[in-house]
Protein backbone atom coordinates (compact mmCIF):
# COMPACT_ATOMS: atom_id res chain seq x y z
CA UNK A 1 0.00 0.00 0.00
CA UNK A 2 2.85 2.33 0.30
CA UNK A 3 2.44 3.63 -3.18
CA UNK A 4 -1.01 3.41 -3.56
CA UNK A 5 -1.71 7.23 -2.84
CA UNK A 6 -5.15 8.87 -2.12
CA UNK A 7 -5.25 11.72 -5.38
CA UNK A 8 -7.21 14.26 -5.32
CA UNK A 9 -6.81 14.96 -8.92
CA UNK A 10 -7.41 11.69 -10.27
CA UNK A 11 -10.79 11.38 -8.59
CA UNK A 12 -11.90 14.67 -9.29
CA UNK A 13 -11.36 14.04 -12.75
CA UNK A 14 -12.93 10.88 -13.14
CA UNK A 15 -15.80 11.86 -10.83
CA UNK A 16 -16.27 15.66 -11.41
CA UNK A 17 -16.27 16.01 -7.69
CA UNK A 18 -14.74 18.40 -5.46
CA UNK A 19 -12.47 15.87 -3.46
CA UNK A 20 -10.45 16.65 -0.26
CA UNK A 21 -8.41 14.59 1.63
CA UNK A 22 -7.44 15.00 5.28
CA UNK A 23 -4.54 12.45 6.31
CA UNK A 24 -5.77 13.93 10.12
CA UNK A 25 -8.93 12.71 10.10
CA UNK A 26 -10.73 11.82 13.29
CA UNK A 27 -13.26 10.67 10.91
CA UNK A 28 -14.71 12.04 6.91
CA UNK A 29 -18.33 12.23 8.58
CA UNK A 30 -17.12 14.94 11.19
CA UNK A 31 -14.66 16.42 8.09
CA UNK A 32 -17.96 17.35 6.41
CA UNK A 33 -19.75 18.05 9.15
CA UNK A 34 -17.05 21.06 10.26
CA UNK A 35 -17.17 22.20 6.60
CA UNK A 36 -21.42 22.54 6.06
CA UNK A 37 -21.03 25.55 5.79
CA UNK A 38 -17.90 26.21 3.97
CA UNK A 39 -18.46 23.99 0.94
CA UNK A 40 -18.84 26.28 -1.78
CA UNK A 41 -19.47 23.36 -4.38
CA UNK A 42 -21.68 20.46 -3.96
CA UNK A 43 -21.26 17.29 -3.57
CA UNK A 44 -18.09 17.10 -2.10
CA UNK A 45 -16.49 13.79 -1.49
CA UNK A 46 -13.97 13.69 2.13
CA UNK A 47 -11.08 11.30 2.12
CA UNK A 48 -9.02 9.85 4.65
CA UNK A 49 -6.21 7.37 4.64
CA UNK A 50 -7.06 6.51 8.10
CA UNK A 51 -9.45 7.51 10.62
CA UNK A 52 -9.20 7.76 14.57
CA UNK A 53 -12.60 7.63 15.73
CA UNK A 54 -14.56 6.04 12.38
CA UNK A 55 -18.04 4.75 13.74
CA UNK A 56 -20.85 2.94 12.42
CA UNK A 57 -24.82 2.26 12.83
CA UNK A 58 -26.08 2.82 15.84
CA UNK A 59 -22.96 4.44 17.10
CA UNK A 60 -20.75 1.47 16.87
CA UNK A 61 -16.74 1.50 16.39
CA UNK A 62 -15.82 0.69 13.09
CA UNK A 63 -12.11 -1.00 12.64
CA UNK A 64 -10.09 1.09 10.00
CA UNK A 65 -6.54 0.67 8.93
CA UNK A 66 -3.89 2.42 6.18
CA UNK A 67 -4.86 -0.35 3.63
CA UNK A 68 -8.85 0.46 3.89
CA UNK A 69 -11.22 2.94 2.10
CA UNK A 70 -13.13 5.72 3.83
CA UNK A 71 -14.71 8.66 2.81
CA UNK A 72 -17.94 10.73 3.06
CA UNK A 73 -20.09 12.36 0.59
CA UNK A 74 -21.73 15.44 1.09
CA UNK A 75 -25.12 15.69 -0.57
CA UNK A 76 -28.03 18.92 -0.60
CA UNK A 77 -31.36 16.95 -1.29
CA UNK A 78 -33.31 19.89 0.07
CA UNK A 79 -36.47 17.43 -0.06
CA UNK A 80 -38.73 16.33 2.43
CA UNK A 81 -38.16 12.92 3.66
CA UNK A 82 -40.81 11.18 2.42
CA UNK A 83 -39.19 12.28 -0.92
CA UNK A 84 -35.44 10.79 -0.02
CA UNK A 85 -34.22 8.70 -2.51
CA UNK A 86 -32.76 5.31 -0.66
CA UNK A 87 -29.13 6.60 -0.52
CA UNK A 88 -28.21 3.88 1.13
CA UNK A 89 -29.05 1.26 -0.77
CA UNK A 90 -27.44 3.41 -4.01
CA UNK A 91 -24.53 3.19 -2.38
CA UNK A 92 -24.50 -0.09 -1.42
CA UNK A 93 -25.27 -1.40 -5.18
CA UNK A 94 -22.78 1.14 -6.34
CA UNK A 95 -20.05 -0.68 -4.16
CA UNK A 96 -20.82 -4.32 -5.33
CA UNK A 97 -21.18 -2.96 -8.80
CA UNK A 98 -17.48 -1.20 -8.97
CA UNK A 99 -15.92 -3.84 -7.03
CA UNK A 100 -17.53 -6.73 -9.47
CA UNK A 101 -16.69 -4.12 -12.74
CA UNK A 102 -13.19 -3.89 -12.07
CA UNK A 103 -12.18 -7.13 -10.83
CA UNK A 104 -14.55 -10.32 -11.05
CA UNK A 105 -15.31 -10.46 -7.76
CA UNK A 106 -19.04 -10.98 -6.32
CA UNK A 107 -20.33 -9.88 -3.11
CA UNK A 108 -23.45 -9.30 -1.27
CA UNK A 109 -25.25 -6.95 0.64
CA UNK A 110 -26.68 -7.47 4.00
CA UNK A 111 -29.82 -5.24 4.91
CA UNK A 112 -29.81 -2.53 4.96
CA UNK A 113 -25.84 -1.38 5.02
CA UNK A 114 -22.94 -4.25 4.74
CA UNK A 115 -21.02 -5.25 2.01
CA UNK A 116 -20.14 -8.86 2.58
CA UNK A 117 -17.39 -11.40 0.45
CA UNK A 118 -16.54 -15.14 1.18
CA UNK A 119 -18.93 -15.12 4.16
CA UNK A 120 -17.98 -11.84 6.09
CA UNK A 121 -17.96 -7.98 6.30
CA UNK A 122 -15.56 -5.98 3.87
CA UNK A 123 -17.37 -2.70 4.00
CA UNK A 124 -20.27 -0.50 5.82
CA UNK A 125 -22.19 2.75 5.16
CA UNK A 126 -23.33 5.22 7.38
CA UNK A 127 -26.11 7.66 6.37
CA UNK A 128 -26.34 11.38 8.35
CA UNK A 129 -28.98 13.77 7.35
CA UNK A 130 -29.52 17.04 8.47
CA UNK A 131 -33.07 18.89 8.20
CA UNK A 132 -34.75 21.97 8.63
CA UNK A 133 -37.33 23.46 10.88
CA UNK A 134 -39.81 22.70 8.01
CA UNK A 135 -38.43 18.96 8.07
CA UNK A 136 -36.45 19.70 4.78
CA UNK A 137 -33.47 17.65 4.51
CA UNK A 138 -30.69 20.26 3.40
CA UNK A 139 -27.52 18.05 3.72
CA UNK A 140 -26.93 14.03 3.58
CA UNK A 141 -23.58 12.58 4.34
CA UNK A 142 -22.93 9.15 3.12
CA UNK A 143 -20.32 7.23 4.50
CA UNK A 144 -18.42 4.68 3.77
CA UNK A 145 -16.13 2.21 4.76
CA UNK A 146 -14.16 -0.47 2.56
CA UNK A 147 -11.43 -3.07 4.11
CA UNK A 148 -9.33 -3.13 0.87
CA UNK A 149 -6.13 -4.47 1.50
CA UNK A 150 -6.22 -5.15 4.84
CA UNK A 151 -3.68 -8.20 6.36
CA UNK A 152 -4.53 -8.40 9.75
CA UNK A 153 -7.69 -7.57 12.13
CA UNK A 154 -7.35 -7.87 15.90
CA UNK A 155 -8.46 -11.04 17.16
CA UNK A 156 -11.90 -10.22 18.00
CA UNK A 157 -13.06 -9.20 14.21
CA UNK A 158 -11.29 -12.38 12.40
CA UNK A 159 -14.43 -14.25 11.88
CA UNK A 160 -16.65 -11.68 10.83
CA UNK A 161 -14.33 -9.17 8.99
CA UNK A 162 -12.87 -9.69 5.65
CA UNK A 163 -10.54 -7.75 3.25
CA UNK A 164 -11.69 -7.31 -0.54
CA UNK A 165 -7.80 -8.24 -0.85
CA UNK A 166 -5.17 -10.26 0.50
CA UNK A 167 -2.36 -9.82 -1.77
CA UNK A 168 -1.34 -6.88 -3.80
CA UNK A 169 -4.17 -5.63 -5.13
CA UNK A 170 -4.74 -5.80 -9.44
CA UNK A 171 -6.28 -1.89 -9.06
CA UNK A 172 -5.96 1.02 -6.70
CA UNK A 173 -7.83 2.55 -4.28
CA UNK A 174 -8.39 5.88 -6.54
CA UNK A 175 -9.65 3.70 -9.28
CA UNK A 176 -12.62 1.79 -7.14
CA UNK A 177 -13.65 4.92 -5.26
CA UNK A 178 -14.06 6.86 -8.65
CA UNK A 179 -15.97 3.90 -10.11
CA UNK A 180 -18.11 3.69 -6.96
CA UNK A 181 -19.37 7.74 -7.50
CA UNK A 182 -19.72 7.40 -11.33
CA UNK A 183 -22.07 4.46 -10.91
CA UNK A 184 -24.02 6.22 -8.06
CA UNK A 185 -24.68 9.49 -10.50
CA UNK A 186 -25.11 7.47 -13.69
CA UNK A 187 -27.17 4.82 -13.07
CA UNK A 188 -31.05 5.05 -12.63
CA UNK A 189 -31.98 4.60 -9.22
CA UNK A 190 -34.57 2.07 -10.02
CA UNK A 191 -31.72 -0.16 -12.08
CA UNK A 192 -29.67 0.69 -8.41
CA UNK A 193 -32.75 -0.98 -5.86
CA UNK A 194 -33.12 -4.08 -9.00
CA UNK A 195 -29.35 -4.94 -8.42
CA UNK A 196 -29.96 -4.64 -4.75
CA UNK A 197 -32.57 -7.17 -4.45
CA UNK A 198 -30.37 -9.34 -6.91
CA UNK A 199 -27.51 -9.11 -4.81
CA UNK A 200 -29.38 -9.26 -1.15
CA UNK A 201 -28.23 -11.77 1.25
CA UNK A 202 -31.41 -11.99 3.28
CA UNK A 203 -34.03 -11.71 0.53
CA UNK A 204 -35.95 -15.04 0.89
CA UNK A 205 -33.67 -15.96 3.80
CA UNK A 206 -35.05 -16.92 7.45
CA UNK A 207 -34.01 -13.83 9.91
CA UNK A 208 -34.51 -12.98 13.35
CA UNK A 209 -35.06 -9.21 15.06
CA UNK A 210 -36.08 -7.59 17.96
CA UNK A 211 -38.49 -4.72 17.76
CA UNK A 212 -39.29 -2.46 20.60
CA UNK A 213 -37.75 -5.00 23.40
CA UNK A 214 -39.85 -8.10 21.45
CA UNK A 215 -38.23 -10.85 19.40
CA UNK A 216 -39.55 -12.09 16.27
CA UNK A 217 -38.37 -14.56 13.66
CA UNK A 218 -39.68 -14.72 9.95
CA UNK A 219 -38.95 -15.00 6.36
CA UNK A 220 -37.69 -11.92 4.09
CA UNK A 221 -40.36 -11.87 1.17
CA UNK A 222 -39.47 -8.28 -0.20
CA UNK A 223 -37.37 -5.30 0.17
CA UNK A 224 -39.30 -2.76 -0.58
CA UNK A 225 -38.58 0.89 -2.91
CA UNK A 226 -38.20 2.66 0.35
CA UNK A 227 -35.48 0.40 1.76
CA UNK A 228 -37.74 -1.36 3.96
CA UNK A 229 -37.59 -5.28 4.73
CA UNK A 230 -40.95 -7.18 4.40
CA UNK A 231 -41.04 -10.22 6.58
CA UNK A 232 -43.78 -12.45 7.06
CA UNK A 233 -43.54 -13.95 10.18
CA UNK A 234 -44.58 -17.30 11.96
CA UNK A 235 -47.90 -16.17 12.29
CA UNK A 236 -48.39 -15.66 8.76
CA UNK A 237 -48.70 -12.14 9.54
CA UNK A 238 -46.46 -9.43 7.54
CA UNK A 239 -44.23 -6.77 9.08
CA UNK A 240 -41.91 -4.10 7.54
CA UNK A 241 -38.84 -3.03 8.75
CA UNK A 242 -37.07 0.40 8.79
CA UNK A 243 -33.34 0.67 9.10
CA UNK A 244 -34.40 3.73 11.41
CA UNK A 245 -34.34 1.59 14.18
CA UNK A 246 -34.59 -2.15 13.19
CA UNK A 247 -31.06 -4.01 13.03
CA UNK A 248 -30.80 -7.76 12.63
CA UNK A 249 -30.31 -10.41 14.81
CA UNK A 250 -29.20 -13.77 12.58
CA UNK A 251 -30.13 -14.52 9.41
CA UNK A 252 -29.51 -17.46 7.04
CA UNK A 253 -25.89 -17.55 5.07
Amino acid sequence: MKTDYLSAKEISQATGLQVSINSNSQSTQLDAKLNLKSAEQLPVLYLAPQQEQAVGRFGRPFYTNQGGIYMTLHLKPNCSYDDLPVYTMMTATSIVKAIQRLTGIDCGIKWVNDIYYQGKKIAGILTESLSSEQDVVTDLLIGVGINFFISEFPSELNQIAHSLFQETPPISRNQLISEIWQIFFNTPKRDLIRVYRDKSLVLDKKISFTDKGKSYEGLVIDISQKGELVVQLTDNSQKRLSSHHISLSSWEM
